[in-house]
């Protein structure tokens, strides 16, 4: 069979996909579940979060050990993270360090434990009021997977479970890098790595065993949902003589009808979808309950870019595009991940512009995600095994509280001075800085669920602001991004009615604000809480109940 006819196959398959799983959901609401927009989540990477058992390999009963880091249960102390969710990456068996590369859907990498292990740390978060998803890797299997070793041997029952062309299709994947690999005779598809071969969701068999994989997670360990990785690439189309490697239409109705089934097991199942890429992209996977919500890339390139160059309306300007794209701000705010160069790193090495990024994002709506040990400021940049170094947990040589043996990969710059014992009781500290935002993002109904509004600032392109308000509060969030003294800055809201009754009280920051400044409609103008904004000064004003 040739490229395009490959290709048109496929296309015609996919209606029939999507038929066969909406028969297996006729009646399921797409509704995504509300407990997403109270929850601060941690992206952990188990084999360097903790050691358990002295092998240098993080486990998960040292996930479990650590919980009371992330949050000890008791909203009345403040010493621990303040965390509601974490993303663990891919705990499945797998071939490579990273899990992207699965061998078994079905069972817990031995290097990390076992199911029981993953269903006692369930238990454990739930008692602690945190939530668990697990990666979940849709898009392909190790090239060593039983169901890719049984395909390229021709096997009849898994003969078509990848995507295979009889001659050599020799063209180029999503993003230009090499697509097609010989296997015997056949070619087959494999974008992310000649290691990795996509499956073929155009074959129905796939599809079931897929929503077979997503019964067993949700109903044999109790998981609260899954990270979909890499969703843009899932289902291939041909469409008007185009060939769709990302995006297409196909690949949304997929990944539609897989949520719906994952709601018919659990309506309180959450999904989140990685879709790197443009805002305009992402939303069409959101709006339409291919996934619950989805990270924003574009949002984390412009928090960067704030806290890196002092300009906040860089950062202000995409507040309001959400607002317009969204539907009720289904989107997850980060500002780095697995794949990217650590936060202080991008940064410079400047704290405090690191403490401006995590002001940006734990105040902004959505479901907000923290990177393991950017709250200790830990860096690294490219290749991949630098920026998911060990947590750094004490300044032991060489070990840094992770293990008691040999770590798997060396600790990273700077980690006796940069850990949590370092750290944990300097209220100055880049760990402090995290905790309070969060422990204060939990305890505010408007940052967490809030509508957002984006005032208009006048006289300095420093200062970053936003509104947030509920029924229950008005929530005013200041911030100087950059590195010199502000003394010149007006902020106005249109649109929302104030009183002199709301009088402003400080939430984060320090000193008195002033009163607020009013018009004849009791909208807020030309205000300034403070008449000269430090370098890096931060502020949270509640201005009223």
């Amino acid at each position: 069979m040739d490229a395009l006819g490959g290709f048109l196959t496929r296309a015609k398959h996919a209606l029939a996909l999507v038929m066969l799983a909406l028969l297996l959901v006729p009646s399921v609401a797409q509704t995504p579940p509300e407990w997403w927009r109270d929850t601060t989540w941690y992206l952990l990477f188990v084999r360097s979060f903790y050691d358990s058992d002295g092998d240098g390999i993080g486990d998960l009963r040292g996930v479990i050990e650590k919980l009371n880091y992330l949050n000890d249960g008791d909203p009345t102390t403040s010493d621990d993270l303040g965390i509601t969710g974490i993303w663990l990456m891919p705990i499945t068996k797998a071939h490579s360090y990273h899990g992207y590369d699965t061998l078994d859907y079905y069972d817990v990498d031995p290097d990390y434990g076992t199911l029981d292990d993953f269903r006692e740390l369930i238990a454990e978060a739930e008692k602690r009021g945190i939530r668990i998803v697990m990666d979940l890797v849709v898009n392909h299997t190790s090239s060593k997977h039983e169901w890719f070793v049984r395909s390229a041997q021709g096997d009849p029952q898994y003969a078509d479970w990848y995507v295979w062309a009889d001659e050599n299709p020799n063209y180029a994947g999503p993003w230009g890098a090499p697509a097609w690999y010989r296997r015997g005779d056949r070619f087959y598809y494999a974008p992310f790595w000649s290691e990795m071969p996509d499956l073929n969701y155009d074959n129905p068999a796939v599809t079931v065993e897929m929503y077979n994989v997503a019964r067993f997670w949700l109903e044999e360990t109790g998981v609260h949902g899954f990270r979909l990785d890499a969703i843009k690439y899932v289902v291939e189309q041909e469409l008007n003589n185009v060939r769709l490697l990302q995006n297409a239409p196909a690949n949304r109705e997929w990944l539609r009808a897989f949520n719906a089934y994952v709601k018919s097991i659990n309506p309180d199942a959450l999904t989140i979808g990685e879709v790197w890429d443009s805002t305009i992209s992402v939303v069409r996977y959101v709006n339409n309950n291919a996934v619950d919500i989805a990270f924003e890339f574009e949002l984390a390139q412009d928090i960067i870019g704030t806290a890196q160059t002092g300009n906040a309306k860089r950062a202000m300007d995409k507040m309001a595009q959400l607002l317009k794209e969204y539907d009720t701000a289904r989107y997850a705010p980060f500002t780095t991940n697995h794949d990217m160069g650590r936060l202080l790193t991008l940064l410079g090495d400047n704290v405090d512009a690191n403490k401006v990024a995590a002001g940006i994002l734990l105040t902004a709506a959505g479901s907000p995600f923290v990177y393991y040990g950017e709250e200790l400021g830990m860096v690294g940049g490219k290749p991949d095994e630098n920026i998911r170094r060990p947590m750094q947990w004490d300044g032991t040589p060489n070990k840094g509280g992770f293990t008691t043996g040999r770590a798997w990969q060396p600790l990273g710059l700077f980690y006796q001075q940069r850990n949590v014992a370092a750290q944990t009781t300097d209220p100055n500290s880049l760990l402090s800085h995290y905790r309070a935002l969060i422990h204060l993002r939990n305890a505010s109904h408007a940052l967490r669920r809030g509508e957002v509004v984006v005032p208009r600032v006048a006289g300095s392109s420093a200062v970053y602001s936003l509104l947030r308000l509920s029924d229950e509060e008005t929530v005013l969030v200041v911030i100087n991004t950059s590195g010199r003294e502000v003394t010149d800055y007006r902020i106005s809201v249109r649109g929302v009615a104030l009183t002199a009754a709301h009088t402003p009280q400080v939430l984060f920051g320090a000193g008195e604000p002033l009163p607020l400044t009013l018009n004849d409609k009791g909208e807020l103008t030309d205000y300034a809480p403070k008449l000269t904004l430090a370098p890096y000064e931060m502020l949270i004003l509640r201005l009223g109940d």
